[in-house]
């Protein structure tokens, strides 16, 4: 096989992107470096305002879409409707999230399937109908947005903890099944980044932010790019036998625990 150039093998140039939860966070900093990769990036979220805004900053390969990933029943006009958008959708990344922090004695049914039909049943739909398409092209990635959470125990998350240790069940199953036909599925598993998120849970908190730092052997947060960056490499011909895979982006958390 004739060697490559090194850009060529991280160009997305005529791929589409679907991003749940891209308006902002990680969801956005993946989306940036799609975009510096060459795709076309359809931003999905229940805010259609914060969508428009984030699309109009990354220009006129972005496209916003507003919807709801927890109503499953809309999910295959929602794919539609991205691929009138953008085009033939070739990468799926599932990334839109609740977050629960409670006390697991505390934690109702009812709230504990809220963050269930945000991250595993929204997304896992979501995944099937985009599935559909790809497999029956015989090409494709799927991507599923990880935690810390799937790997080691963090207390008062049980709900999210659940989720997303789901995921590495989805992501290893359908690695397997869709493979032949040409499918990747893999996941990032982020560790702490710097988000509004995270600047909110540290705010007013230091001794929080400094055991955080203390467990990261790299002794700081990460950005969204960092995340993004990871995406785009699993998504890209660089990583063309790379599938069921979760790939830790942390600073070393997770191996350090």
């Amino acid at each position: 096989m004739k060697p490559r150039k090194l850009d060529s093998v991280f160009d997305l140039t005529g791929q589409t992107a679907l991003i749940t939860g891209g308006g902002t966070g990680l969801g956005l900093g993946m989306a940036r470096c799609f975009i510096v990769a060459g795709a076309r990036v359809v931003l999905i979220g229940r805010r259609q305002a914060e969508l428009a805004g984030a699309a109009q900053a990354l220009g006129k390969k972005a496209f916003a879409l507003a919807g709801d990933v927890t109503q499953l029943d809309s999910v295959p006009a929602l794919i539609d409707r991205a691929e009138k958008l953008a085009g033939p959708l070739t990468i799926l990344v599932n990334n839109a999230g609740v977050h629960l922090k409670k006390p697991a004695l505390e934690t109702t049914d009812a709230e504990f399937a809220g963050v269930m039909q945000t991250h595993l049943f929204g997304a896992f739909a979501l995944t099937r109908e985009a599935g559909c398409r790809l497999v029956g092209r015989k090409s494709g990635c799927v991507l599923f947005t990880a935690s810390m959470a799937s790997f080691i125990g963090i207390p008062q998350v049980v709900a999210y903890a659940a989720a997303k240790s789901a995921y590495l069940g989805l992501v290893r199953t359908l690695a397997t099944e869709w493979g032949p036909q040409g499918v990747r599925v893999n996941a990032v598993a982020p560790g702490w980044i710097h988000t509004d998120m995270t600047e909110k849970a540290m705010r007013g908190d230091p001794a929080r932010k400094a055991k955080v730092l203390g467990r990261t052997p790299l002794a700081r947060f990460g950005d969204p790019e960092d995340v993004g960056w990871a995406a785009v490499y699993l998504c890209s011909p660089a990583a063309k036998f790379v599938t069921g895979t979760v790939l830790p982006v942390d600073g070393g958390l997770v191996d350090s625990f």
